[in-house]
């Protein structure tokens, strides 16, 4: 399976700052867009401004790791996934991607798509993926006239629109991937 390469510190106190920068930026970016305060992010990480900066240098090298780091997380967690029955595996990844997928459209348009790591991460996604699709398909839980990109616009289509909370997030999904099974 390919991996994306998110540069992490050796040392174990560095790569907990730098994992908690990351958590704590995807979740800022997510929740106020791309502009939201390197500061605030580095508070809510638990570490200095000084910190922050030492990773990343610029705001740009914070949207490209988190973003490279979300990619990651979806591959790791589709690894995790695959001996479970095929349904179950494919709607726990497609879960994933969704949380994925409202990081990713929080800061888009400040990603650099033509990029190799962007093309190399799109390619590691699609590898993560596409297998537990394709099991699922095999196994007859998942409709055969469907291919893994149609369910992933889908799925990506529904991160657009504004949710009450979590679980109303879950119950659309639930019924999106209903039309996705097989009868």
């Amino acid at each position: 399976m390919l991996h994306v390469d998110v540069r992490r510190p050796q040392r174990a106190d560095a790569r907990r700052n730098f994992d908690a920068l990351l958590a704590a930026a995807r979740d800022a970016f997510a929740a106020k867009g791309v502009e939201a305060s390197l500061e605030d992010i580095a508070r809510q990480a638990g570490v200095g401004i000084g910190t922050l900066y030492r990773n990343f240098p610029t705001r740009q090298d914070l949207l490209n790791a988190v973003y490279l780091g979300e990619i990651e997380e979806l591959c790791v967690a589709a690894e995790k996934v695959a001996d479970q029955p095929p349904w179950e595996a494919l709607t726990t990844w497609l879960q994933q991607f969704v949380r994925y997928a409202a990081t990713k459209r929080a800061i888009f348009e400040s990603l650099n798509r033509e990029a190799p790591a962007f093309q190399a991460a799109r390619e590691a996604m699609f590898a993560a993926g596409r297998p537990l699709f394709e099991q699922a398909q095999k196994s007859g839980d998942a409709r055969s006239d469907v291919d893994f990109d149609d369910v992933l616009r889908m799925v990506s289509g529904l991160t657009a629109a504004g949710y009450v909370d979590d679980a109303q997030r879950d119950r659309v999904l639930a019924i999106a991937l209903d039309g996705i099974r097989a009868r």
